[in-house]
C-alpha cells in the first residue's frame, strides 16, 4: 500500500504530457470542487428554510402534548397533577381545550377551533408573543384572541362593543333536536388581540378562557381534551416521554414536538432527501469525467506499468495506484469544496447579502451534519468511481 500510495502521490503532482489528460481532469476536479460546494450549500439553505417553516409551529405547539387514546377529552385527577409538578424534566404544564364551534359576528358566520387555556399556558408556549395587534386575553373574562385570518374573514375589528362576536356550542346529547335554538350553547365574546402565526394556523383558532370554555361545552372543572406541556432547558425528552406515559398510562397518547407535525416533518425530510439525491446525481455525473480521466492515464503509462509488472508488482498493487489517486484527488476537491461552501454559507448567515424581503434574508444554517454528508457522499462516490476505472488495469492489458 505505500508504494501504491507513493507512485499515486506522484501521479497526482506531476502533469501528463499528454494535454487532453491534463484538461480532462481538471474539468474533473473542478467539477468536484463546485459539486461538493453546490451539494453543501443547497443543503445548508434547505436547512435554514426547515428550520424557518418549524420556527412558525414551535412559536404554538409545545415540547409535549397528552392527549386521549380514544374519546375527545378525559379527566386529570389531583394526583395526577401533584405528579407533573414533581417531574424534574417538565418545567410547566397547561390544560387547554380545543372543540369545533360556530363563531357569528355582523351576519357573517366561520368554523373554526375555540382553543380554552388556562393562565399557564404562556409559560408552556409562545403564542403571546406573535400577537401583533391588541393584547392576550385576562383569565376567567370573556375576551379572545382571535387569529388574523379569522378576523379578516368576518371583517372584524378589536373592542368593537357596537357589534358583537358571538359563539355557538352544540350541546352534549343524543336524540332529534325539537327546537333549534335550545340546541347550542351561546355566548358573546369579545376580540381583544389578533395573533399572526401562519396562513393555516390564522384561520384555525379563537384563544379563550379554560373556565368558559368548559361552561360552554358543559365539561366539569377538571375535565380537558389535552395537558400541553414544557420542558426544562436540559431535559432528556425520552425520559420525560416515559415518565408521563408511566403517569397518565395506556390511555392517553404522549407525544413530542415533531410528532405533533409529523406531516409536516415527513413533507421537509422528503424534500430534502429528493434535494440531496438531485445534487448527488449531478456530482455522479461529474465523477464519470474523472473515471475517464483516470482511464486515459492508464493508457497513458501503459509502458511504465509493464516495466513495474516485469519487475514484479502485482496487478493488484498497480490498480491500488489508480484507486488511490482518484480518491486522492476526489478528497482534495471535496475539502476545496467544502472550504468555499463553508465561507459563501458564513457570509449569508452572519451578514445577510441575499435577501426574500427588504426585512427577510434568505435563511441559512452552517451545520457540521452537513459537512459530514457532503463529505462523505463526495468520499464514496469518488472512491467508487476510481475503482471502477482502475479495475481496467489487467494482465491482458499489460501483456
Amino acid at each position: 500500500m505505500n508504494f501504491s500510495l507513493y507512485i499515486a502521490k506522484r501521479y497526482l503532482r506531476s502533469s501528463s504530457k499528454n494535454n487532453a489528460i491534463n484538461i480532462i481532469t481538471g474539468i474533473a476536479s473542478f467539477g468536484i470542487i463546485v459539486g461538493a460546494m453546490a451539494l453543501f450549500v443547497v443543503l445548508s439553505v434547505f436547512s435554514g428554510l426547515k428550520d424557518f417553516s418549524l420556527s412558525f409551529s414551535n412559536d404554538f405547539d409545545p415540547d409535549i402534548k397528552i392527549i386521549p387514546r380514544y374519546g375527545k377529552s378525559f379527566y386529570i385527577s389531583e394526583e395526577q397533577k401533584l405528579k407533573l409538578k414533581k417531574a424534574k424534566d417538565l418545567a410547566f404544564y397547561s390544560s387547554v381545550i380545543e372543540e369545533k364551534v360556530l363563531f357569528v359576528y355582523k351576519n357573517k358566520e366561520q368554523v373554526a377551533l375555540i382553543k380554552g387555556v388556562d393562565n399557564q399556558y404562556n409559560l408552556v408556549n409562545h403564542v403571546q408573543r406573535t400577537i401583533y395587534q391588541g393584547q392576550w386575553l385576562s383569565p376567567e373574562t370573556p375576551q379572545v384572541v382571535v387569529g388574523n385570518g379569522i378576523m379578516q374573514k368576518l371583517s372584524m375589528g378589536l373592542f368593537d362593543l357596537s357589534n358583537t362576536f358571538e359563539i355557538y356550542v352544540p350541546k352534549p346529547g343524543k336524540g332529534a333536536i325539537n327546537n333549534p335554538k335550545s340546541a347550542f350553547n351561546k355566548s358573546s365574546l369579545i376580540p381583544i388581540g389578533i395573533y399572526a402565526i401562519s396562513e393555516e394556523l390564522d384561520s384555525k383558532y379563537v384563544f379563550a378562557d379554560l373556565k368558559l370554555t368548559q361552561e360552554l361545552l358543559e365539561f366539569r372543572p377538571d375535565q380537558v381534551t389535552g395537558i400541553e406541556i414544557k420542558l426544562v432547558a436540559a431535559a432528556n425528552e425520552n425520559r420525560a416521554v416515559q415518565n408521563l406515559n408511566t403517569i397518565f398510562g395506556s390511555n392517553y397518547i404522549v407525544k413530542n414536538r415533531a410528532q405533533l407535525n409529523d406531516s409536516l416533518h415527513k413533507m421537509l425530510n422528503t424534500e430534502n432527501t429528493a434535494i440531496y439525491l438531485i445534487f448527488t446525481l449531478v456530482i455522479i455525473l461529474t465523477l464519470f469525467t474523472l473515471a475517464g480521466a483516470i482511464i486515459m492515464m492508464i493508457l497513458d503509462k501503459k509502458d511504465n506499468l509493464k516495466t513495474l509488472f516485469n519487475i514484479g508488482t502485482p496487478i493488484k498493487d498497480i490498480q491500488k495506484i489508480f484507486l488511490l489517486q482518484g480518491t486522492l484527488l476526489t478528497l482534495f476537491g471535496g475539502l476545496i469544496g467544502l472550504f468555499f461552501g463553508t465561507i459563501i454559507v458564513l457570509i449569508q448567515q452572519y451578514f445577510k447579502v441575499i435577501m426574500i424581503t427588504e426585512s427577510l434574508p434568505y435563511p441559512v444554517i452552517f451545520s457540521l451534519q452537513n459537512i459530514i454528508i457532503v463529505f462523505l457522499t463526495i468520499i464514496i462516490l469518488g472512491f467508487i468511481a476510481s475503482l471502477i476505472a482502475s479495475s481496467r488495469v489487467s494482465k491482458k492489458l499489460l501483456d
